[in-house]
């Protein structure tokens, strides 16, 4: 993991968020978080890849529900593990994203010892609801 994400310092790992190269790219940025949960922002702007009738790209949104997903499981991370990766990620596409901004509420419906899951909506500037996701995340025991 690169320095703007560290690894067992949740923290940490949401003081660099906003500031991560790519998060920054794409207008990505945490607004809350909450044991099992974060709520992230996506600002669209001129740059913000476009998909069908100009709205927000697919691969885009999928990029969301799976950052607001290590959002929630990073807002209460288990002592002695460390992040291992997204293992599952689905998105059901239910209306065109358009709007000033969206949002990505991800609650973390189980949290095992090495998978959780992960439910994620993304809404957008008017709450209506564009995109249903739900992440299988892997955490491991962290190395000595």
């Amino acid at each position: 993991m690169n320095s703007n994400m560290p690894i067992g310092d949740t923290n940490a790992f949401f003081k660099h968020f906003d500031d991560n190269p790519f998060h920054r790219y794409i207008g990505l940025s945490v607004a809350e978080v909450a044991d099992d949960f974060a709520r992230l922002r996506l600002n669209v702007t001129d740059s913000t890849p476009t998909g069908i009738g100009g709205s927000v790209n697919g691969g885009v949104l999928a990029t969301v529900v799976d950052m607001a997903a290590v959002a929630a499981v990073f807002s209460k991370a288990m002592p002695g593990s460390e992040p291992a990766g997204t293992a599952d990620l689905s998105i059901t596409y239910l209306r065109q994203a358009h709007g000033e901004w969206l949002e990505a509420v991800a609650t973390v419906i189980k949290r095992g010892r090495q998978l959780s899951t992960i439910s994620v909506e993304i809404r957008d500037d008017a709450g209506r609801l564009c995109s249903k996701g739900q992440v299988l995340y892997a955490m491991r025991t962290a190395s000595a």
